[in-house]
């Protein structure tokens, strides 16, 4: 759900309260009014649970068990590099990945807080 939605639903709420001004009752209003401000806290409840997923989606990649795919969704991970990886399997620590020369000091320093060793 994007903001734009979100937007054209409080345009929607002004307009209608408006629009239906003319027309209901105070009551009528106000029910009206409850009624698009219940939908409009729903909506933006779900868009701010969608920015936090997306902010979160830096999910931990396992370097012993993780697929290619998994891999090169990493930062300047290349799927020459995810093929080396996957190669020099076991790992005991993450670093491994500068030591052996799979990646430089520079490129760890990009995926350090993404990678992970599983026991």
């Amino acid at each position: 759900m994007s903001g734009r939605r979100v937007t054209y639903g409080l345009a929607g709420l002004c307009l209608a309260l408006l629009l239906g001004c003319t027309n209901q009752n105070p009551d009528q209003i106000r029910q009206k009014t409850a009624e698009e401000t219940a939908a409009l806290k729903r909506d933006t409840k779900a868009v701010a649970q969608g920015l936090k997923d997306g902010l979160n989606s830096k999910r931990a990649v396992d370097l012993n068990k993780a697929t290619k795919d998994d891999l090169t969704s990493l930062p300047g991970v290349t799927t020459q590099k995810a093929d080396r990886i996957i190669a020099e399997r076991p790992y005991a620590n993450t670093h491994q990945l500068v030591t052996r020369r799979i990646l430089s000091e520079d490129e760890y320093a990009q995926v350090q807080d993404r990678v992970v060793v599983g026991k």
